[in-house]
């Protein structure tokens, strides 16, 4: 490292830079906060005591007339609807205005809310008077000329009380905004020569920090869409974006590492899982049916041997599939026919099959060796286990952009133990029920986790596995590849 010239400044990290900054910037933005404030709360404070006054007349009831002149109505004509005197409503009424008598500054609106008070005093009284006359006419005078009387005034004043209220309110507001203009002009100055002076120091600053800045977000994009080749870092006088740069260079060079390692790891895996698939069925498979075809011809059922050898034939054509490891469902259909076909054969006293696959969905694509495992499954752990005859039903059809088939048999299924243990393995790879784990990892790996197998099953009722992926055809992969 060269020492520095003499009156060269001692470099200061990007973080002591911007400490210093937001240093600055909180306590002047905090001293013009707390001016503000300060003034805002005077005004608030007289705002809110207006508010009040005008907030808790609001809370009368404006319906307050209507109420108790239908009430005393009732109660002047001894109506079935009759709920007794309104003396309840009136003394609300009363507490209303004693309250807002105490808060009330202005003569006029303390003027309307005493008449208030005044009169519903005497209102009370005057329902009192209507209680203790006998007379109907009497009472019915009373109420026209007392009771609607007082009640229509009581009303009135009210609203005159809001009305004033309201005046007032509005000038407050006119004086606060008047004067909250004001300050705001000398905030807005102290704060344009605050923001001034911290934008120079802040172009200052940022001109040595954007530019590595926009040049690392690139790469990082170019990242994001799968660029991983490695590059130079981006070059920078500040310590802490160069040793950014550098550490991005690195990740994706390891990244871009670790990906081939993974693919070639994975490709390796998938051959050998589907070469050890293979394995287990093809051997097995191949003796029995060699057996089968030695004994028709020894039963000198020709013909029926040459079915067999035939059926055979396409079987492990459509198992070799010209190398390709991802087929159309229509090769799958045959080969799965091939092989229930042979298995009819030996199986004909305890096994029937029926395949129903829509001719719209054949051009669908997917694994080789799908269906083939989960038909021997359920022909070897459901049908062949049940005492007497058993069916195997193959389906497909399409079904909102994906492809699901189901390969159902009536044999004697399985407890809900083993089959949550079956759900198990297949979700963490298990060696239990490999063949199914095998079609259901396959099937994720090529279509992602919308893709895959789920089973249900009742024992003594039978089993169905469904495959479930994304509609893909021959000229949907040209399309992708171009």
């Amino acid at each position: 490292m060269t020492g520095r010239t003499r009156g060269e400044k001692k470099p200061v990290s990007i973080r002591q830079q911007m400490n210093r900054l937001v240093a600055t910037f909180a306590t002047l933005i905090s001293l013009v906060f707390l001016v503000v404030v300060s003034i805002l709360t005077v005004y608030q404070s007289q705002y809110e005591d207006l508010m009040n006054n005008v907030t808790t007349a609001s809370e009368f009831n404006l319906g307050f007339k209507d109420s108790i002149d239908l009430k005393m109505y009732y109660y002047v004509i001894e109506s079935q609807y009759s709920e007794g005197l309104p003396i309840s409503e009136v003394e609300d009424a009363q507490k209303l205005a004693q309250s807002l008598i105490t808060t009330t500054t202005e003569k006029d609106s303390l003027r309307a809310i005493t008449s208030v008070l005044d009169l519903c005093r005497n209102l009370e009284e005057k329902i009192y008077q209507i209680q203790d006359t006998d007379s109907y006419d009497d009472r019915q005078l009373q109420l026209e000329n007392n009771v609607y009387v007082l009640t229509s005034l009581i009303q009135e004043y009210m609203y005159n009380y809001l009305y004033y209220e309201s005046v007032h309110l509005n000038k407050l507001q006119a004086t606060m905004t008047q004067q909250i203009f004001l300050e705001v002009v000398v905030i807005a100055a102290v704060l344009a020569g605050l923001v001034i002076g911290l934008t120079r120091h802040t172009l200052r600053l940022s001109r040595s920090i954007t530019e590595p800045v926009t040049q690392i977000c690139d790469r990082v994009s170019q990242v994001s869409v799968g660029d991983l080749t490695p590059r130079e870092p981006v070059a920078s006088g500040e310590y802490e974006l160069a040793a950014l740069s550098v550490g991005l260079e690195q990740m994706v060079a390891r990244i871009n590492q670790l990906l081939q390692e993974t693919t070639e790891k994975q490709e390796s895996l998938g051959k050998a899982e589907l070469a050890l698939l293979q394995a287990q069925i093809n051997p097995h498979f191949l003796y029995n049916t060699m057996d089968t075809i030695i004994w028709l011809i020894e039963a000198g059922k020709t013909q029926e041997a040459v079915d067999m050898v035939s059926d055979l034939s396409a079987f492990f054509r459509h198992s070799l599939s010209k190398g390709e490891d991802v087929i159309s469902l229509a090769n799958e259909e045959r080969h799965v026919t091939s092989y229930l076909h042979i298995q009819q054969v030996r199986y004909k006293d305890i096994m029937s099959y029926t395949i129903d696959i829509d001719p719209a969905i054949r051009d669908a694509r997917l694994p080789k060796l799908t269906l083939q495992p989960l038909v021997e499954n359920a022909l070897y752990h459901g049908v062949k286990l049940k005492r007497g005859q058993g069916r195997i039903e193959v389906k497909g059809w399409a079904e909102d952009g994906f492809v699901v088939l189901t390969v159902t048999d009536d044999g004697v299924g399985m407890t809900s133990q083993r089959l949550e243990e079956l759900k198990r393995s297949m979700d963490g790879g298990g060696r239990v029920g490999f063949g199914l784990a095998t079609v259901h990892e396959r099937l994720r790996l090529l279509f992602g986790s919308s893709a895959g197998l789920t089973l249900s099953s009742t024992e003594g009722v039978g089993t169905t596995v469904t495959v479930c992926l994304p509609r893909q055809t021959g000229q949907m992969e040209r399309e992708a590849e171009r």
